[in-house]
């Protein structure tokens, strides 16, 4: 199952609380104060992980807490630190965070209301960032021996840690993006220039979730592409699948356009091309902003309408927009619509690394 929004809640541990002790020893009268420091709290972190693709399991499973710290003891002796909490999440997960005011301290915040805040962005493999803090461990009556109050008989409770509720969003990390009715032969496409191998099958919708490739080139080049279930007239209203997952196009470098050309899906080409702009700029102003290419697909089933991919091309070209006649199954153009793609991507990382 393929994940990609939840919201859970995360707690570190409380601070463990302080001992309050005195030496006891036969011959020592009087020992004095000796109670130990309460441990502090584990913190809670959210790593990056290549091997996580998903965030179905916060999905079952909301609520996280790291390891309260151990209370302070006799004879000085410190509480035992709370364990840490990691939790993974996919390599490209936003993170979006509201504290929560602890049980201990339930007017921590007064009446003011919170908002969820973007604390991090998770675009790297092993990228860690911390969280909720745990709460400091409390100070044992050891510390408050002084020189005209030598039995103290006072502790501190442990501080309570941080609490949160936290929103994950996940966008892919991809360079290329396929943007395409649904049968248009984006699957086909993505299983033809990289060892992906999404389900393909002669009736719509058949993508139900977005699939990611890679492509190698020659010179040691390679990109990310990004196949997302297909697009249909209406689809920022709810239609179709809708635009729920054209989020993950949000880190794409450039967008390919991919329309059949075939006759078989008995539409205009050049209106859906018109169609899938129009959807693309109503979801987002700088998605439909980002450099974008036109392949007409299914170049291998064209026979007798040609004129319909001479339009299409027309059309394209008034659009400002370079133009391919590709076919998956039969392998032609593949190369020209890859090496296009790339130029942009490289240019993106030459502006990124200066």
């Amino acid at each position: 199952m393929f994940v990609d929004e939840v919201e859970i809640e995360v707690a570190a541990g409380d601070g463990g609380r302080g001992a309050m002790s005195f030496r006891r020893e036969k011959f020592i009268p009087r020992g004095g104060p000796d109670g130990g420091d309460g441990g502090n709290g584990g913190s809670v972190y959210l790593v990056a992980s290549p091997h996580v693709n998903t965030l179905v399991n916060y999905r079952f499973h909301p609520k996280h807490a790291a390891q309260r710290g151990g209370h302070g003891s006799g004879a000085n002796r410190t509480g035992a630190a709370g364990d840490d909490l990691e939790l993974e999440v996919p390599i490209g997960t936003l993170v979006y965070a509201k504290r929560v005011a602890h049980p201990r301290a339930p007017d921590e915040f007064g009446d003011e209301p919170q908002d969820f805040e973007l604390v991090a962005d998770l675009s790297e493999a092993g990228q860690r960032t911390i969280i909720a803090r745990g709460g400091k461990g409390g100070l044992g009556n050891a510390h408050f021996a002084t020189s005209t109050n030598r039995a103290p008989r006072k502790s501190q409770p442990g501080l309570p840690g941080e609490m949160f509720t936290l929103r994950l969003h996940l966008k892919l990390l991809a360079d290329v993006g396929l943007v395409g009715y649904p049968n248009a032969g984006k699957s086909t496409l993505i299983s033809r220039i990289s060892a992906a191998k999404p389900k393909i099958a002669d009736y719509p919708f058949t993508t139900l979730t977005p699939n990611l490739g890679v492509v190698t080139l020659s010179g040691d080049r390679s990109f990310v592409v990004a196949d997302v279930p297909g697009l249909i007239e209406g689809a920022h209203e709810g239609h179709g699948l809708g635009d729920k997952f054209l989020k993950h196009l949000d880190r794409t470098k450039v967008l390919v356009f991919l329309v059949d050309v075939s006759g078989l899906s008995g539409r205009e080409p050049v209106a859906d091309l018109d169609v899938l702009r129009r959807e693309l700029a109503l979801f987002s102003r700088d998605l439909a902003s980002k450099p974008q290419l036109v392949a007409a697909t299914k170049m291998d089933a064209v026979t007798d309408d040609a004129a319909q991919v001479g339009a299409l091309e027309a059309h394209a070209r008034e659009l400002g927009l370079p133009f391919f006649r590709i076919s998956s199954a039969a392998g032609t153009g593949l190369d020209a619509l890859v090496e296009a793609a790339w130029s942009y991507i490289a240019a993106d990382r030459v502006i990124a690394a200066s």
